[in-house]
């Protein structure tokens, strides 16, 4: 009977270590599609009836697009980038899209140090296990808001790009008006935003499933953990 109950508890132990590392892996996935999301030039693609310049790309801090230039009798076709700042008429979607997916990005820290924190708690007493509970409670609702971040960021800026009217205007030194703008295109920004707050919600049900496996062990269940852990040490 011992050994089957040290045989259940290896699996336990083993079943546990694969949703640590799962977790982990979602918040860190999520993470990194989120600065590629940040820096992507893609979130806005409009086409413009002009001679001089025919598409602008938008990210979220620059704007680019392809200007002709002749140089020593050569037509040269360079990749020009125009910062988004002050002199730009920003739209409250695209305003809001820059703080929120900041913030989505900042507080993955905060859930990896988290979840570090319960991962490295040790089953000893009812105690511990229920600061372990409350450290991935933390970290399943940092990361809710965090995919929520995301998720806001996306479909309000792909809602109003496409189907409302956006206030989001060139300053005079632009080398196109708005009033020429002939279409709007469909970009990658949704579908990648959409896949990032999915891999985090993967990570918060991780979480969750981690708080509900938690339960107090019995003084044996304890000495085949604490074996179990020594040895793997």
């Amino acid at each position: 009977m011992n050994f089957l109950t040290c045989d259940m508890q290896r699996f336990a132990v083993s079943k546990e270590c694969i949703f640590r590392m799962s977790g982990v892996i979602c918040t860190i996935t999520a993470a990194v599609f989120e600065i590629i999301l940040a820096n992507s030039r893609c979130w806005r693609l409009w086409e413009f009836d002009d001679k001089i310049v025919k598409f602008v790309f938008f990210g979220l801090w620059e704007a680019y697009y392809h200007q002709e230039f002749n140089i020593s009798g050569s037509t040269i076709r360079i990749l020009v980038h125009s910062p988004i700042n002050s002199t730009w008429t920003i739209s409250p979607e695209f305003h809001y899209a820059q703080k929120l997916i900041v913030w989505a990005i900042l507080l993955k820290p905060a859930v990896l140090l988290f979840n570090a924190l319960a991962v490295n708690i040790d089953y000893r007493d009812d105690s511990f296990v229920k600061a372990q509970i409350l450290l991935y409670k933390i970290s399943a609702s940092i990361l809710s808001i965090s995919s929520l971040c995301t998720f806001i960021s996306v479909s309000w800026n792909h809602v109003v790009d496409l189907y409302g009217q956006t206030t989001l205007d060139f300053p005079r030194s632009f080398p196109v008006k708005k009033e020429d703008l002939k279409m709007k295109h469909y970009t990658a920004a949704f579908p990648i935003g959409v896949l990032t707050a999915t891999m985090s919600l993967f990570g918060v049900i991780i979480f969750l499933f981690q708080m509900s496996s938690l339960e107090p062990q019995s003084e044996e269940e304890a000495q085949c953990a604490s074996r179990l852990i020594n040895q793997n040490t």
